[in-house]
Formats: structure tokens, sequence, C-alpha cells
């Protein structure tokens, strides 16, 4: 992929099939050619693919833009948000499914033992969250919370929300989630985003070009972390 910044190689995963399959066609079309990074946040993520951004005036709000699916989400134990990894962007949606066109890139730095802890608890929130949403115990409360997001009732939205936090900090029956060693080791030696494991799906990796990465996380940005002047993909095609 080469971007206004210098060139990023990637390697996709064959154990996230639904995501390089669609990546790989995305490549293919062209659909990545000319889009923005819309989304830049140092020491954390540098994200792009909203189709919107291609031609769109400075200071634009971007970021909602997509391509009218989603793909499931596919979780693996042993791939981790490590530094340099890729990740598929998403919206709230509880199935967790990915954006069919965004994704992004984790610039985050080492994290230590404490930082490691917070986030194995933020994890479980997370998917103390899910599984509560998934409960038919609590269907009438998802349904309301549905109903207000489509309406864009942020209000309700928020209520509806603090209620399902609540009910979910009542979950225990399940299978907490625990940092795997050889990924604190990574997390703690190369850096990444722990928190996000197990909530966004992880495809693919940096092979070369994390000083691209990192060159591009530290440029000026707005106060909806879109880049002053734009950082914009040039063009992507596949290595064999």
């Amino acid at each position: 992929m080469v971007t206004s910044h210098g060139t990023i190689v990637m390697e996709l995963y064959n154990e996230t099939p639904l995501h390089r399959d669609n990546f790989v066609k995305l490549v293919t079309e062209g659909a990545y050619e000319g889009l923005l990074f819309h989304r830049v946040i140092d020491d954390f993520v540098i994200q792009a693919g909203d189709p919107e951004s291609k031609d769109a005036k400075p200071n634009a709000a971007l970021g909602n833009g997509d391509v009218g699916y989603t793909i499931d989400a596919e979780f693996q134990a042993d791939i981790f948000h490590k530094r340099g990894a890729i990740g598929a962007a998403r919206d709230g949606n509880p199935e967790r499914a990915s954006s069919g066109i965004q994704f992004y890139v984790v610039q985050r730095g080492v994290q230590n033992d404490s930082l490691l802890e917070v986030a194995e608890k933020r994890i479980n929130r997370m998917l103390a969250r899910h599984f509560a949403y998934k409960d038919p115990a609590n269907k009438s409360l998802t349904e309301a919370l549905k109903k207000a997001q489509e309406a864009k009732n942020q209000k309700k939205v928020r209520q509806f929300n603090e209620e399902l936090d609540t009910i979910a900090k009542t979950y225990s029956n399940f299978e907490k989630y625990v940092i795997p060693e050889t990924h604190r080791q990574a997390y703690k030696t190369e850096g990444g985003i722990p928190h996000l494991d197990q909530n966004y799906t992880v495809f693919g990796e940096v092979v070369t070009g994390m000083d691209v990465v990192d060159s591009i996380a530290k440029v000026k940005t707005n106060d909806r972390d879109r880049p002053v002047e734009d950082v914009r993909i040039i063009s992507a095609r596949l290595l064999k």
C-alpha cells in the first residue's frame, strides 16, 4: 500500500478468511485508491477506508462511510492487537461485525503489567455487556435501544445503554478472558492495544513500513482526529 508518507507492506492472515478475501477483493477493485487516513491518534491507531473521504473537503467530518455490508467477526485465540496489527473498524453493533471496508493499524507502544491488568478487566466488562445484550431476558431493553438508535434519539440511547451497563455488571456466568502470557510479553516488549482483543477482528499485520505508520501518527490533527493536511492512500496492490 503506497501512501503519501511512504509504502506499507501488509500480510493478511489465512486464519481470518472472510476478512482476508474481502480485503483482497477491495484492493483488486481499487477501492482504497485515493482514500484518506481520516482518523489518526498518536500512540493508538491510524484508520482509513471511508469511501466518502476520497473527495472530502477540508475539515469535513469523516468516518461514517461504508460499502453497505459487514463482515462477521473472526476472533482467533492466537491473533491479537500487537503493535502493527491490522484490524477491522466497526460500529457498536452487538454482533461485533466488522465494517466492509474501514481498517486501522495499531501504533501504540509498550505496555506494563498494571496497564495489562486494566485492559483485561476492560475486556471482561465488554464481554459481560455482549452476553447481557444477547440474553433473551433483556430483549425488551435491547429492542428499545435499537429503536432509539434508529431514531437517533441520543437521550434514550444513553438511558438504555446505562441500563444495559448496570445489568452487565451482574453477569459472571461466562468464562473470564485472561490475556495469554505470550500476548503479555509481546505487549510489554513490542506494544499494542490489549483492550481491543475479543472485541475487534485482527486480520493481518504490517511486515514493513511501521516507520511510515509512525510518521502518519505524528501528523497534526483537528478536534475530530482528522489530519489537517490530508494523508492519502495513493495505490494498493497484491504481492504474490
